[in-house]
Protein backbone atom coordinates (compact mmCIF):
# COMPACT_ATOMS: atom_id res chain seq x y z
CA UNK A 1 0.00 0.00 0.00
CA UNK A 2 2.92 2.49 0.09
CA UNK A 3 4.05 1.90 -2.70
CA UNK A 4 0.78 2.35 -4.55
CA UNK A 5 0.70 5.85 -2.47
CA UNK A 6 3.64 7.04 -3.29
CA UNK A 7 2.80 6.07 -6.97
CA UNK A 8 -0.26 7.47 -6.72
CA UNK A 9 1.30 11.13 -5.30
CA UNK A 10 4.04 11.26 -8.40
CA UNK A 11 1.05 11.22 -10.23
CA UNK A 12 -0.90 13.77 -9.26
CA UNK A 13 2.36 16.11 -8.83
CA UNK A 14 2.67 15.82 -12.11
CA UNK A 15 -0.71 16.95 -13.36
CA UNK A 16 -0.32 19.56 -11.05
CA UNK A 17 2.46 20.51 -12.88
CA UNK A 18 0.54 20.57 -16.66
CA UNK A 19 -0.73 23.66 -18.03
CA UNK A 20 -4.20 24.34 -17.80
CA UNK A 21 -6.32 22.97 -21.15
CA UNK A 22 -3.48 20.59 -21.75
CA UNK A 23 -3.43 18.03 -19.24
CA UNK A 24 -5.59 14.75 -19.17
CA UNK A 25 -6.31 12.18 -16.80
CA UNK A 26 -7.83 9.16 -15.97
CA UNK A 27 -8.31 5.49 -14.70
CA UNK A 28 -8.21 2.14 -16.17
CA UNK A 29 -9.23 -1.58 -15.05
CA UNK A 30 -8.16 -5.02 -16.70
CA UNK A 31 -6.61 -8.39 -16.65
CA UNK A 32 -2.84 -9.36 -17.07
CA UNK A 33 -2.00 -12.33 -19.17
CA UNK A 34 1.77 -13.47 -18.69
CA UNK A 35 4.01 -16.01 -20.81
CA UNK A 36 5.91 -19.03 -18.94
CA UNK A 37 9.66 -19.43 -19.19
CA UNK A 38 10.92 -22.67 -19.96
CA UNK A 39 12.83 -24.41 -16.93
CA UNK A 40 15.61 -26.75 -17.12
CA UNK A 41 17.63 -29.23 -14.85
CA UNK A 42 20.22 -31.83 -16.12
CA UNK A 43 17.36 -34.51 -15.21
CA UNK A 44 13.90 -32.86 -16.24
CA UNK A 45 11.94 -29.79 -17.18
CA UNK A 46 9.25 -27.47 -15.87
CA UNK A 47 7.93 -24.07 -16.34
CA UNK A 48 7.97 -21.06 -14.32
CA UNK A 49 5.67 -17.96 -14.18
CA UNK A 50 2.72 -16.32 -13.00
CA UNK A 51 -1.09 -16.96 -12.67
CA UNK A 52 -3.34 -14.52 -14.90
CA UNK A 53 -4.89 -11.55 -12.96
CA UNK A 54 -6.65 -8.08 -12.37
CA UNK A 55 -5.37 -5.06 -12.67
CA UNK A 56 -6.06 -1.39 -12.38
CA UNK A 57 -4.28 2.06 -12.61
CA UNK A 58 -4.00 5.86 -13.10
CA UNK A 59 -2.46 8.34 -15.62
CA UNK A 60 -2.41 11.70 -16.54
CA UNK A 61 -1.24 13.10 -19.96
CA UNK A 62 -0.41 16.30 -21.67
CA UNK A 63 -1.46 16.78 -24.83
CA UNK A 64 1.09 19.45 -26.47
CA UNK A 65 1.00 18.48 -30.10
CA UNK A 66 -1.27 17.65 -32.75
CA UNK A 67 -0.41 14.05 -32.86
CA UNK A 68 2.02 13.81 -30.12
CA UNK A 69 1.84 13.52 -26.41
CA UNK A 70 2.98 12.24 -23.62
CA UNK A 71 1.80 10.31 -20.35
CA UNK A 72 2.72 9.35 -16.81
CA UNK A 73 0.88 6.01 -15.72
CA UNK A 74 0.85 3.86 -12.44
CA UNK A 75 -1.04 0.25 -12.57
CA UNK A 76 -1.33 -2.43 -9.54
CA UNK A 77 -1.93 -6.23 -11.26
CA UNK A 78 -2.68 -9.16 -9.18
CA UNK A 79 -0.32 -12.04 -10.53
CA UNK A 80 0.17 -15.09 -8.20
CA UNK A 81 3.33 -16.71 -8.85
CA UNK A 82 3.35 -20.43 -10.17
CA UNK A 83 5.98 -23.62 -10.66
CA UNK A 84 4.39 -26.38 -13.26
CA UNK A 85 5.56 -29.83 -13.86
CA UNK A 86 4.59 -33.21 -14.79
CA UNK A 87 0.33 -32.26 -14.18
CA UNK A 88 1.71 -30.60 -10.91
CA UNK A 89 0.85 -26.70 -10.35
CA UNK A 90 2.71 -25.17 -6.89
CA UNK A 91 1.49 -21.56 -7.02
CA UNK A 92 2.62 -18.16 -4.30
CA UNK A 93 0.30 -15.52 -3.49
CA UNK A 94 1.99 -12.10 -5.81
CA UNK A 95 1.24 -8.76 -7.22
CA UNK A 96 3.04 -6.01 -9.04
CA UNK A 97 3.32 -2.26 -9.61
CA UNK A 98 4.08 -0.95 -12.46
CA UNK A 99 4.85 3.26 -13.13
CA UNK A 100 5.88 4.02 -17.09
CA UNK A 101 6.19 6.98 -18.96
CA UNK A 102 5.16 6.97 -22.30
CA UNK A 103 5.33 8.73 -25.46
CA UNK A 104 1.39 8.80 -27.51
CA UNK A 105 1.36 9.25 -31.41
CA UNK A 106 -2.28 9.52 -32.06
CA UNK A 107 -4.69 10.45 -34.78
CA UNK A 108 -5.61 13.80 -35.06
CA UNK A 109 -6.99 15.30 -32.15
CA UNK A 110 -9.90 16.98 -32.94
CA UNK A 111 -11.21 13.86 -34.42
CA UNK A 112 -14.10 12.38 -31.93
CA UNK A 113 -12.33 9.00 -32.29
CA UNK A 114 -8.46 8.46 -32.06
CA UNK A 115 -5.88 5.45 -33.04
CA UNK A 116 -2.70 6.00 -30.67
CA UNK A 117 0.19 4.13 -30.30
CA UNK A 118 2.67 4.13 -27.06
CA UNK A 119 5.97 3.53 -26.05
CA UNK A 120 8.33 3.87 -23.49
CA UNK A 121 9.86 2.50 -19.67
CA UNK A 122 9.64 2.59 -16.61
CA UNK A 123 9.74 0.04 -13.66
CA UNK A 124 7.88 -2.47 -12.40
CA UNK A 125 8.00 -3.63 -8.76
CA UNK A 126 6.86 -7.69 -8.07
CA UNK A 127 5.97 -8.42 -4.82
CA UNK A 128 5.60 -12.18 -3.74
CA UNK A 129 3.46 -11.83 -0.53
CA UNK A 130 2.49 -15.84 0.44
CA UNK A 131 3.44 -17.22 3.33
CA UNK A 132 7.11 -19.57 2.77
CA UNK A 133 6.92 -23.00 3.75
CA UNK A 134 9.61 -25.69 5.23
CA UNK A 135 8.16 -27.93 2.25
CA UNK A 136 7.02 -26.80 -1.21
CA UNK A 137 6.02 -29.22 -4.08
CA UNK A 138 8.79 -28.89 -7.02
CA UNK A 139 11.23 -27.68 -4.81
CA UNK A 140 13.51 -28.97 -7.66
CA UNK A 141 13.12 -26.60 -9.87
CA UNK A 142 12.65 -23.47 -7.59
CA UNK A 143 11.48 -21.67 -4.45
CA UNK A 144 8.85 -19.13 -4.32
CA UNK A 145 10.46 -16.31 -1.70
CA UNK A 146 8.54 -13.57 0.56
CA UNK A 147 10.49 -10.66 -0.96
CA UNK A 148 10.42 -8.24 -3.63
CA UNK A 149 12.12 -7.71 -6.73
CA UNK A 150 12.77 -4.11 -8.99
CA UNK A 151 13.25 -4.71 -12.30
CA UNK A 152 13.69 -1.87 -15.26
CA UNK A 153 10.67 -2.67 -18.22
CA UNK A 154 10.04 -1.45 -21.22
CA UNK A 155 6.38 -0.94 -22.50
CA UNK A 156 4.79 -0.56 -25.82
CA UNK A 157 0.48 -0.31 -26.34
CA UNK A 158 -1.83 0.71 -28.91
CA UNK A 159 -5.26 1.21 -28.50
CA UNK A 160 -8.49 3.68 -29.64
CA UNK A 161 -9.87 6.64 -27.31
CA UNK A 162 -13.28 8.08 -28.12
CA UNK A 163 -14.97 11.35 -27.13
CA UNK A 164 -18.18 11.13 -25.26
CA UNK A 165 -18.32 14.63 -24.78
CA UNK A 166 -16.05 17.81 -25.61
CA UNK A 167 -14.41 16.92 -22.10
CA UNK A 168 -15.15 13.02 -21.18
CA UNK A 169 -13.34 10.13 -23.08
CA UNK A 170 -13.53 6.27 -22.81
CA UNK A 171 -10.59 4.51 -23.95
CA UNK A 172 -9.51 0.64 -25.16
CA UNK A 173 -5.82 -0.57 -25.21
CA UNK A 174 -3.80 -3.06 -24.90
CA UNK A 175 0.30 -3.31 -23.80
CA UNK A 176 2.63 -5.33 -23.05
CA UNK A 177 5.29 -5.04 -20.09
CA UNK A 178 8.65 -6.63 -20.84
CA UNK A 179 11.19 -7.17 -17.96
CA UNK A 180 13.72 -10.14 -17.25
CA UNK A 181 12.36 -12.81 -15.00
CA UNK A 182 12.24 -12.27 -10.99
CA UNK A 183 14.30 -14.51 -10.06
CA UNK A 184 14.62 -12.94 -6.44
CA UNK A 185 11.11 -13.58 -6.14
CA UNK A 186 10.99 -17.32 -7.77
CA UNK A 187 14.62 -19.17 -6.89
CA UNK A 188 15.73 -21.04 -9.62
CA UNK A 189 17.06 -24.23 -7.72
CA UNK A 190 20.87 -25.56 -7.85
CA UNK A 191 21.19 -26.85 -11.40
CA UNK A 192 17.81 -24.78 -12.60
CA UNK A 193 17.85 -22.64 -15.51
CA UNK A 194 15.30 -20.00 -16.09
CA UNK A 195 14.51 -18.38 -19.18
CA UNK A 196 14.83 -14.96 -19.32
CA UNK A 197 11.81 -12.62 -20.57
CA UNK A 198 8.72 -11.59 -18.94
CA UNK A 199 5.83 -10.76 -21.04
CA UNK A 200 3.01 -9.16 -19.25
CA UNK A 201 -0.07 -8.75 -21.60
CA UNK A 202 -2.41 -6.54 -20.54
CA UNK A 203 -6.07 -5.60 -21.99
CA UNK A 204 -7.67 -2.41 -20.63
CA UNK A 205 -10.50 -0.07 -21.04
CA UNK A 206 -10.42 3.17 -18.98
CA UNK A 207 -12.18 6.60 -18.78
CA UNK A 208 -10.76 9.88 -18.79
CA UNK A 209 -11.21 13.61 -18.43
CA UNK A 210 -9.69 16.66 -20.03
CA UNK A 211 -10.92 20.55 -18.89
Amino acid sequence: MKTIGISIFALLVAAAACPAQQWEFGGTAGAGFLNTVNVTTPLAAATAGFQTGYGFGAFFGQNLYRHFSGELHYAYLESDLKLAASGTTATFSGGSHVVHYDFIWHTNRPSRAQFFVAVGGGMKIFDATGAEQAYQPLSQFGYFTKTRSIQGMGDFGAGVRYALSPHLFVRTEFRDYITAFPTAVLTPAPGAKYGSVLHDLVPMVGISYQP
